[in-house]
């Protein structure tokens, strides 16, 4: 049977696993405890029968006819500790047997004495009678009015068992009892434990992708059930705000397209309507044309960043210097500023080296100068500075003399088609998307890019890459 991954079939499994796993551990208690208590019966009988032996010696007499005997009273009656039947015997050293009591019922307790047997203390050990009785036996050596002598007294060790027997069937009653007060208990507690549980199941069942906004109870922050809740919450948090992203890039990018488009149509619309010459069409193409190239521009933006986002770039690592990969981007764009009649102005050490993707890269610092170069006044100077921040750290910044980033603004910059002036950016051509760019092209290398005031107006944004060790 396959259960499902609910609470209720967990605390089962759970319940059962204990009682399974404390069944077994049970047994082997019983077991254990079973022969120990067996252990310490065999132990006390031989304490018994060497302190009983010892009233033994005592008791004999030799007869008148000189006899040994004594009194057969203490011997027709139970040990009254164990109640067990005392069995004794008396002999030579040569085996001779002088006495014996009637519990062995003619049997010989023993045989033929056993080399130094119960000379130098008591001799314990196991034998079987002949008529099948297994008994323990100690055997002492002793003296009476100089005679030497060998007694030996034994227990039939069915008492015994007996005892071990009943100790068993109680341990044996008492185990399922106590096997099923302990599942009961481990399913009422796991109960509890797991009914934050539950409730986190129910409201996950709920959860849609139209109600990301909701979250997992937490019922203890403190224990794993609260911490894996904090967690999901988290991850949930992480959904939402992928799904809100999602959605404001799907509708920023459907607007976008949708403008160029509208623009051409309009554009085309008002042509037909009436004759023109063939000036007036050229002008109606460049205008057409001037739409297609911005709709290209944007429609590759946003296939660098699907390609980006879905992980399908394979960086092409390379070692160079960021003043030669400035000086190519320069060549690039320096025309756009020479309209401008702006001022590129390059600065700082030839020589610092960073690893990395280099056309990728070059992406990067390329769209911060345009940046730089569409929002910086005519006749206004761009500063591009290559230092080291620290010993591990190159910083490549450009610095334009634009009206600068409100604060508010600063980090929500690189957001994707993120506008501080929405009619001023698609007048010169922006799609919101180059910044964004840029950030996807520096992190991608381990960097971080941000942007900052300047000191005399305007704005620096920044790249710190890793140096080529």
């Amino acid at each position: 049977m396959r259960f499902s991954f609910r609470s209720g079939n967990l605390r089962l499994r759970l319940t059962l696993w204990y009682g399974g796993a404390f069944s077994v551990l049970l047994l082997l208690h019983i077991g254990v405890a079973t022969y120990v208590h067996y252990r310490q019966l065999i132990a006390q009988a031989f304490r018994a029968a060497n302190e009983e032996i010892e009233t033994v010696e005592g008791l004999m007499y030799r007869t008148p006819d000189g006899e040994i005997s004594l009194n057969e009273d203490y011997f027709n009656h139970p040990q009254i500790r164990f109640q067990l039947d005392r069995l004794f015997e008396i002999l030579t050293p040569n085996g001779k047997i002088l006495y014996k009591n009637n519990k062995l019922n003619g049997a010989d307790l023993g045989g033929a004495p056993l080399p130094d047997e119960g000379i130098a203390s008591h001799n314990e050990r196991f034998l079987r009678l002949s008529d099948g009785r297994r008994v323990l036996v100690v055997t002492h050596f002793h003296y009476l009015n100089g005679r030497p002598l060998l007694l030996r007294l034994g227990y039939d060790e069915a008492p015994l068992f007996a005892n071990v027997a009943r100790f068993l069937a109680v341990l044996a009653l008492l185990a399922p009892i106590t096997v099923i007060v302990a599942m009961w208990m481990v399913f009422t507690v796991t109960s509890r434990a797991l009914s934050p549980l539950s409730s986190m199941v129910r409201r996950a069942e709920k959860i849609t992708a139209e109600r990301l906004n909701e979250r997992l109870p937490v019922h203890d922050p403190s224990d794993d059930l609260g911490h894996a809740a904090r967690v999901f919450n988290g991850l949930l948090q992480r959904l939402e705000d992928s799904f809100s992203q999602l959605k404001r890039f799907t509708s920023d990018a459907s607007h976008e397209l949708r403008t160029p488009l509208a623009s051409m149509r309009s554009i085309g619309e008002v042509s037909l309507q009436n004759i023109h010459s063939s000036e007036a069409y050229r002008e109606v193409i460049a205008s057409m044309l001037e739409e297609v190239r911005r709709l290209t521009h944007l429609v590759d933006s946003l296939l660098v960043i699907s390609r980006a986002d879905s992980g399908q770039i394979a960086l092409q690592l390379s070692t160079f210097r960021c003043m030669d990969l400035i000086q190519e981007v320069i060549g690039v764009v320096g025309i756009l500023a020479e309209d401008k009649h702006q001022v590129i102005r390059m600065t700082g050490s030839a020589e610092i080296a960073v690893r990395a993707d280099r056309g990728i890269l070059r992406q990067a610092i390329l769209n911060l100068v345009d940046n730089a170069i569409k929002y910086s006044p005519p006749e206004s100077e761009i500063l591009i500075e290559v230092k080291k921040e620290s010993e591990e750290i190159a910083e490549v910044s450009i610095t334009n003399q634009g009206p600068g980033i409100p604060e508010d603004e600063q980090t929500r910059i690189f957001d994707r088609f993120h506008r501080i002036d929405q009619g001023r950016s698609r007048e010169r051509g922006g799609t919101g998307l180059g910044l964004s760019i840029a950030k996807w092209a520096v992190e991608i290398h381990s960097g971080t890019i941000g942007v900052r005031q300047a000191g005399q107006g305007g704005s620096c944004f920044y790249v710190r890459l890793p140096l080529n060790s």
